[in-house]
């Protein structure tokens, strides 16, 4: 209960700022919105697509990307604090260290999941089918994805030691591979034998396909418990290692 009320300070610590700047929500959206306005277009007839509206093949991609940049940036906030001194006073509270992270990645995860509500609602008049369900249960997935992959960027940030270009050197080359692989941009149906084989071991392949069945309203398809795993996996790995690299800081 400690725990659990702990996180509940940490997350209405967060997210008050975020809600009194909403103009910061629409600018992290800039880049989702970019590759929506200029690759979506192209994307019709394109083999692997499919024969409706490219917009329902793209945007359960363009979500999970989403994901992947805003949650997987959470540790940029930690590195700052570690700069000015303030994470070191948060370590001396009686607070539980393992809900100043999970309080901060649920900040990220609830901005996430308002930025993937607000990029639907913006496609509808252009063609996007809204299944509900599907739509709901999608949603789920990405936040249980978006909850373990910032608390790994946290256990990143705490080993990189204030070194932000180490911080950004290892995302970059961990998080534009996942994306590019995992075919949220093309479909990866034509793609040479050996990408293939990279996409298939590529855990958020499996993610982008049960939200794209998801979103089309294919609640059974067999795509959704890989992408079930998959996210849980990650959910797992990311909160125990980045809870174990808070309680272990010395800052």
């Amino acid at each position: 209960m400690n725990v659990i009320s702990n996180t509940g300070t940490v997350f209405a610590r967060e997210i008050v700022p975020s809600l009194r700047n909403p103009l910061g929500l629409a600018f992290t959206m800039t880049q989702p919105l970019i590759f929506l306005l200029l690759f979506g277009p192209l994307l019709s007839g394109t083999p692997g697509v499919g024969e409706g509206s490219p917009w329902q093949w793209f945007v359960p991609g363009i979500l999970v990307m989403l994901a992947l940049f805003g949650t997987g940036g959470a540790g940029y906030l930690l590195l700052i604090e570690m700069a000015s001194g303030s994470l070191e006073r948060m370590l001396v509270t009686p607070l539980s260290r393992t809900a100043m992270m999970i309080g901060r990645n649920l900040k990220e995860v609830v901005t996430l999941l308002a930025q993937a509500v607000l990029i639907v609602v913006a496609l509808l008049p252009f063609g996007f089918r809204l299944h509900p369900l599907g739509a709901l249960t999608g949603l789920l997935i990405l936040a249980v994805f978006g909850l373990g992959l910032g608390g790994l960027t946290f256990a990143l940030a705490i080993a990189a030691k204030r070194r932000e270009e180490l911080f950004y050197g290892v995302q970059q080359v961990v998080l534009f591979p996942l994306l590019l692989l995992s075919g949220v941009l093309m479909p990866m149906d034509a793609a040479p034998s050996w990408l293939s084989v990279l996409s298939q071991a590529n855990p958020v392949t499996y993610i982008v396909e049960a939200e794209r069945a998801l979103f089309a309203g294919d609640l059974f398809s067999e795509a959704v418990p890989y992408g079930v795993i998959a996210a849980a996996a990650t959910a797992v790995v990311g909160l125990a290692l980045g809870s174990r690299a808070m309680r272990r800081a010395t800052l």
